[in-house]
Parts: structure tokens; C-alpha cells; sequence
């Protein structure tokens, strides 16, 4: 039994039973590891590893195991902030996973695959790295056995899918078919940047997972009756707006008259993935990225530095610590800053058992909190004072 099925069996068996008060009360903690970190070379690598040590080992997680890297590489593969690399603003830095690929290997990782739902892109995940400018074979030279699989392909095999079912039947769909590329998988591993996000409030570790759906069932255009052979567009229709059901070769949605809004649908999926698919190492990147969205958007978007990095083996713990050293309260909700137009993610994952957002219950190790805080509600805007050099006031 793999960690996925122990997770989902007791759901099933027995948080179903408790009311949400006692859920959040009794929902899971594990320490959450901060480091300062300027740059992205050694600086990075000695920082990841001794984050790695001070939440128990690689080891003791990934040893002998099939581990799965969900990065993030959302939206086109030519989009850019300022004339950045996209790794400096909006997609995970490729000199992070080939790090990270390093340190699983040297703990012990028996296989370890890089996956991402590469949006419209009808081929594999090297062809779309390259067209975005990456080296694909530096990630696949940093280890033996390196893999890289773009999920939002049928995958490979006789099972193309595997039903993901959710924890106490779901907030909005009751089970989500994914790649089986996550059923093979031991260790899954979120990296993302640190961002606000436009529908969502902020865009971290959790909210990541809104990639592993495939866009053969998730998107639009999809047939009527089963998974479409190529992914065709995003997934605005079926996860944002609730305009139409996925195919019928997979679950609907449980209450097709709960509200056709992305503020209510897209946190309540992101939850539902985090507890059928729950991560068991977060790795967040703040040493660059943007501030007011997650993607470029003029007038609003703007390239930050905040030189953090926060990482944890509970994501919905180390997403409270990471809103919190953006100078972002993780227990606000819907209505407050920064869900103003959505409802919490956290609360609603939390509500499913899967971690605390209380930091009062959080162990934080490394830096503290106050030391790294950097307050991404200072720059962007409209609706924001953004200061001279993206720099924060003194």
C-alpha cells in the first residue's frame, strides 16, 4: 500500500466522521524549514541540503523509492516579465530541479521523474523545454534513471489513467482521473514559486496540483464520452467556470448547481487533489519571482526578489509558513486579503485533513519568520503601492 491509498483509506474509514472544527484541530503538522538564499547556484545547493537536514534526512523519505517532481511551467512556454528568463519570475528555475534531482539521488531515490501538464503542448515535456529555451538533458544528466513525462498525455502502458478518489467524497468532483504516472509514484514532490495568484489568492506548493490534471479530460474541447487524444486548450470550461462535465468516461462534479464561480470552484479542486494526491515534500522558490499574479500582466504584475526559500514535508504547513513570510495572514478568508474574490485553499485542505495552516501548531526551523518576511502586497498593482526598485520601505 502506497502513501496515496493508506491517506485515502483513512479518509474514507474515518475523518468523515469528525466535524470540520475538530478536523482543523486535529489536522496534520510537520516542521517547515526557511533559508535565505540570493542565487541559484551553490548558494542554492547548500541551502536546499541543509533545509533537507534540518527536517530529518532525504533519506528516511525517498530511499529506494519512485519520487515524482511536480514542477510548474504555466501558461506559454514565450511568456516573460520584464524580458526575465521564466525562471526568474513565473516557472520553477530549471537549476532548482536539477539540484533537487541531484540531492534525490544521493539520498537514495531509485527513479525519479520531472512532470508537468505542459498547457496545449501536444508532444513530450523535453520537446517544450526546448522550445522555452531549457536544457532538457541537464535534468536528465543530473542523475541515473531521470525521467521526464508531460502529464497532460495519455500516459504510456495499458492505463493511461488512474482514478484519484478524494478523501470523505470530495468538495466538488468525488475523484479526479489523472495521469498514472502519479499511481507509480512514491514520493511526490510540489516546486513552485513563491506568487500571488489572480483566482486563487496566492499560487504555492498545493495550489500546484492544479497542473496534474490532464487537459485530455480537464480542458476544454474535450469529447463528450472519453479523454481526448491531445490536449487542445486550457481548462477554464470545466475548472474555472463549470460550463460542461468532464467526459463520461470519467466522475461528474458532485452538485452541478454549487456556484459557477473560479473564486468558489478553483480552491475547492486544488484541496480535493491535495488530499487524493497529497505531496510529501513542498519546496518553494522566493528567491526571485513576481508579485501581484502569477503570470505577466501588465500593470499589474512585477518582478520581484525576496531571496527565500521555504520547504516542508506538509504542504498545507509549509503554504501557511510561505503566506506568512509573504506578509500574508494564512487563517484570512474569503474576503480578506489576499482571498478577496475566492475562498481559502488552505482552510479548505485543512478541513480535509491534510495539514494545519495554524502557525501557532507549526514548528519553523532555519530563519524565523520576521527575519525573511517580505511584504509582496507592497508591489504590483493596480490595487497596489508599488515601490521604487521593488525593493520593500526601509
Amino acid at each position: 500500500m502506497n502513501r496515496r491509498q493508506f491517506v485515502s483509506g483513512l479518509g474514507a474509514a474515518g475523518v468523515a466522521l469528525i466535524q470540520p472544527a475538530g478536523m482543523r484541530a486535529a489536522a496534520p503538522t510537520a516542521p517547515v524549514a526557511i533559508a535565505k538564499c540570493k542565487s541559484y547556484g551553490d548558494e542554492y545547493l547548500a541551502a536546499t541540503a541543509k533545509m533537507f537536514d534540518q527536517l530529518g534526512g532525504l533519506g528516511r523519505i525517498v530511499k529506494g523509492k519512485t519520487v515524482t517532481i511536480k514542477i510548474n511551467l504555466t501558461g506559454v512556454e514565450n511568456a516573460r516579465q520584464d524580458y526575465l528568463p521564466q525562471g526568474r519570475t513565473i516557472w520553477t528555475h530549471p537549476r532548482t530541479v536539477g539540484t533537487v534531482i541531484h540531492l534525490l539521488d544521493k539520498a537514495g531515490a531509485r527513479r525519479i521523474r520531472v512532470v508537468e501538464g505542459a498547457w496545449m503542448w501536444p508532444a513530450s515535456l523535453e520537446e517544450f523545454m526546448w522550445k522555452a529555451g531549457w536544457d532538457p538533458e541537464l535534468l536528465l544528466g543530473a542523475a541515473p534513471r531521470v525521467e521526464l513525462v508531460n502529464t497532460n498525455l495519455p500516459y504510456k502502458g495499458k492505463q493511461p489513467y488512474t482514478r484519484f478518489p478524494v478523501p470523505q467524497g470530495g468538495l466538488l468532483f468525488p475523484a479526479y482521473d489523472l495521469s498514472s504516472v502519479y499511481a507509480e509514484s512514491d514520493v511526490l514532490v510540489s516546486m513552485n514559486k513563491i506568487k500571488e495568484h489572480g483566482t486563487a489568492g496566492v499560487t504555492l506548493s498545493i495550489k500546484n496540483l492544479f497542473g496534474i490534471t490532464p487537459t485530455t479530460i480537464y480542458g476544454n474541447k474535450v469529447p463528450k464520452d472519453q479523454p481526448a487524444p491531445r490536449p487542445y486548450a486550457g481548462r477554464t470550461d470545466i475548472g474555472h467556470m463549470g460550463n460542461r462535465q468532464p467526459p463520461s468516461s470519467s466522475l461528474p462534479e458532485k452538485d452541478p448547481g454549487s456556484p459557477r464561480q473560479a473564486g468558489y470552484r478553483i480552491p475547492r479542486i486544488v484541496a480535493d487533489l491535495a488530499a487524493a494526491a497529497p505531496v510529501s515534500l513542498a519546496l518553494l522558490d522566493g528567491i526571485d519571482t513576481v508579485a501581484g499574479a502569477e503570470l505577466p500582466r501588465p500593470g499589474t504584475t512585477v518582478a520581484i526578489s525576496p531571496g527565500v526559500l521555504v520547504a516542508g514535508l506538509n504542504a498545507v504547513n509549509t503554504d501557511a509558513v510561505a503566506m506568512a513570510v509573504m506578509g500574508l495572514d494564512p487563517m484570512a478568508d474569503r474576503g480578506k486579503v489576499p482571498f478577496e474574490t475566492c475562498d481559502n485553499t488552505l482552510r479548505l485542505a485543512e478541513e480535509l485533513g491534510v495539514g494545519t495552516r495554524d502557525l501557532g501548531r507549526i514548528e519553523v526551523v532555519g530563519a524565523s519568520i520576521k527575519d525573511v518576511v517580505f511584504r509582496f502586497r507592497d508591489y504590483g498593482g493596480p490595487r497596489q503601492r508599488r515601490l521604487p526598485g521593488n525593493r520593500p520601505a526601509a
